[in-house]
């Protein structure tokens, strides 16, 4: 691994990743090995997770697609020194802003989107003009196996290379002097990750996760709301970072939208042979624990060794319960109840800052008091997810939930940095900033003010 990082700094230095026809020849040449080997990325996506086609695609594949169209059609843009104004104290000068890549990135990616969540930030380092390792999740084998069949068929390993392993090759990665590190994945491990990044003071980029409230104000449409929170809940077996992690009721509404999440349930997710399955046996049993806490309202029924939990509605559930001490990642949804929003709104502030956050209200005034007095990474009014994409929003956390973004532009400033460069010119030279101007003080003040 080290002689690889030193293979990849070298080839960085050669200068061949900084211009525009290059990277724009990069990625059209790795949509086309992605288009090539689709189908083999959904099978790995089946077989690993229980993904349907129509899940692979819409939350793996097609946003992977849709990335690079949305990149390769602004980069030229992005590439650009971009003049900004210079003061007058600076008269005769002109000053820039240069975008220019990190260097080599170190890519770590999660196993709930094992394609998507390696390839998106790739492209951005890719369309940066940086050199890449990727470290794929140990548990999805077969598809980490797959990300380096694909990517060592588009580049060359001294240019962007896949290293897989456990823990362990996690751990060995991050001893070494990368110039940037992605990682996607929980809180816990983000800690390790900035703590080793923190040694040699490398920059990150931290995508986490958190307990992502869904508030159903009492003016919601109770419908509506009902059938959004249980997709995006319930989507990839409720594996999802930004997924909601539990529901903030108004009383008065809390039993029509129970009734009406239990039908979209059965509409949306009833059938068991084409829902996602738990990514572990381990991860399984974890879950399985939580469904102790409050009482079962809909679903609850399991098989661990097949890795399947059915979707589950709790009810009565406390504060201090177990499953409110961490971030859920399964098909367990939490049922509590607020009174005002003022309330829900404290109840919400008493934990981390969330990586999303999705209200449910037909009352413009409650929607910006939720806004201006939550924290939170990005979310939704009236929908849940979807925020995440748009590649014109800029997608991360805040606080324990994540540092930085990514999507879009923002892929391309997070392997990016801003050089700042003042052109002088020779011309002339004002004498006033020199210490043996007469009275140069009381000019710099009259000129400051």
């Amino acid at each position: 691994m080290n002689e690889l990082l030193k293979k990849q700094k070298r080839y960085f230095r050669k200068g061949e990743t900084l211009s525009l026809d290059f990277r724009l020849k990069q990625l059209t040449r790795l949509k086309e090995t992605i288009q090539k080997y689709e189908q083999t990325i959904t099978d790995t996506l089946k077989k690993e997770l229980h993904k349907s086609s129509f899940e692979a695609y819409t939350t793996e594949i097609g946003i992977v697609y849709e990335e690079i169209r949305f990149i390769t059609k602004r980069l030229s843009d992005w590439m650009k020194p971009q003049r900004v104004p210079t003061p007058l104290t600076h008269l005769g000068s002109k000053s820039y802003i240069y975008p220019e890549p990190y260097g080599v990135s170190l890519i770590i990616a999660p196993w709930n989107y094992p394609f998507q969540l390696a390839m998106s930030p790739l492209i951005g380092a890719i369309a940066a003009g940086n050199c890449a390792v990727v470290k794929p999740s140990e548990y999805t084998p077969e598809m980490s196996a797959l990300l380096k069949t694909i990517i060592s068929e588009v580049f060359p390993e001294e240019y962007v290379a896949v290293v897989e392993g456990g823990v362990d090759v996690s751990q060995q990665l991050l001893d070494l002097r990368f110039d940037h590190i992605f990682f996607t994945g929980s809180v816990p491990v983000g800690k390790i990750v900035m703590a080793a990044a923190a040694k040699h003071l490398t920059p990150v980029t931290l995508e986490l996760g958190g307990k992502s409230p869904a508030i159903v104000d009492a003016s919601a449409h109770i419908d509506l709301a009902a059938k959004r929170i249980v997709w995006g809940k319930f989507l990839n077996a409720g594996q999802t970072c930004i997924a909601p992690d539990y529901v903030l009721v108004h009383i008065s509404v809390k039993f029509l939208l129970i009734e009406r999440m239990k039908q979209y349930i059965e509409q949306l997710y009833g059938d068991k042979d084409t829902y996602s399955r738990i990514v572990t046996v381990r991860h399984a049993e974890r879950l399985v624990r939580f469904l102790t806490n409050g009482i079962v309202v809909h679903g609850g029924t399991y098989d661990i060794e097949q890795r399947w939990i059915e979707p589950t509605l709790l009810d009565d559930v406390t504060w201090d319960d177990d499953i409110m001490q961490e971030e859920i990642f399964g098909p367990i949804l939490p049922i509590l109840t607020f009174g005002t929003v003022d309330e829900a709104i404290q109840m919400i502030n008493d934990y981390e800052k969330p990586l999303a956050l999705y209200l449910f209200s037909e009352d413009r005034d409650v929607q910006q008091q939720v806004l201006q007095q939550v924290r939170f990474g990005g979310g939704c009014i009236n929908d849940t997810v979807v925020h995440v994409a748009n590649p014109h929003l800029p997608f991360g956390g805040v606080g324990q939930s994540g540092i930085g973004t990514y999507h879009g532009k923002a892929s391309f400033d997070a392997f990016t940095h801003y050089k700042s460069v003042l052109k002088q010119t020779t011309k002339f030279d004002i004498p006033l900033r020199y210490p043996n101007f007469p009275n140069a003080l009381k000019w710099v003040r009259k000129l400051l003010r």
